[in-house]
């Protein structure tokens, strides 16, 4: 795995970047020799935070954004949450030929956890929308660890947003002209 380091006011020394590298290492199992990672590395106040984003072929990402009082326990928790992801999400993108940049031979089943849902928005972000159906948008915004995902609907052309509901389940919002 290739990988790109910035830090946000945060010096990156040569053991963040040391432990980032050994840290990521370990997700080699998971992802092909050319797959990209960018990792930022940022400080406000007490929090410390690492933001890990992998891209994968077609549009996809993998993404994780974790906040302690200190840099490494940060990485730690980071890392534990992608392989957890990854995990999860196995069978669901095993047969999506989208995300054949992930290994499956290397990931072990890991029975389902419920997750905190944030209630609040903490950030805005833009990006391109590409054509797809339900279930590759439900799959989308569990990589990224969301609770919504905007996408066009591959078969309508419409904005439609999917969303995780408080009991588990997946909700859809089409236009209503």
């Amino acid at each position: 795995m290739i990988y790109t380091l910035v830090g946000r006011n945060v010096e990156v020394t040569d053991a963040l970047d040391d432990a980032v590298d050994r840290k990521l290492s370990k997700l080699d199992k998971y992802f092909h020799d050319d797959v990209e990672a960018s990792v930022t590395l940022s400080v406000q106040k007490n929090s410390q935070t690492v933001e890990v984003t992998i891209p994968l072929k077609r549009g996809s990402i993998v993404r994780v954004e974790e906040s302690t009082e200190d840099m490494y326990a940060s990485l730690d928790k980071a890392i534990d949450v992608l392989e957890r992801q990854i995990r999860r999400h196995k069978e669901k993108i095993k047969d999506k030929k989208s995300m054949d940049t992930i290994r499956f031979e290397n990931i072990e089943s890991l029975p389902r956890e419920e997750e905190e849902e944030d209630s609040k928005i903490v950030k805005v972000k833009r990006f391109p929308i590409k054509p797809m159906n339900e279930e590759e948008a439900i799959l989308q915004m569990e990589l990224i660890g969301h609770a919504f995902f905007v996408f066009e609907n591959a078969e309508t052309g419409d904005a439609n947003v999917v969303y995780k509901r408080k009991d588990g389940d997946y909700g859809l919002i089409e236009p209503q002209y």
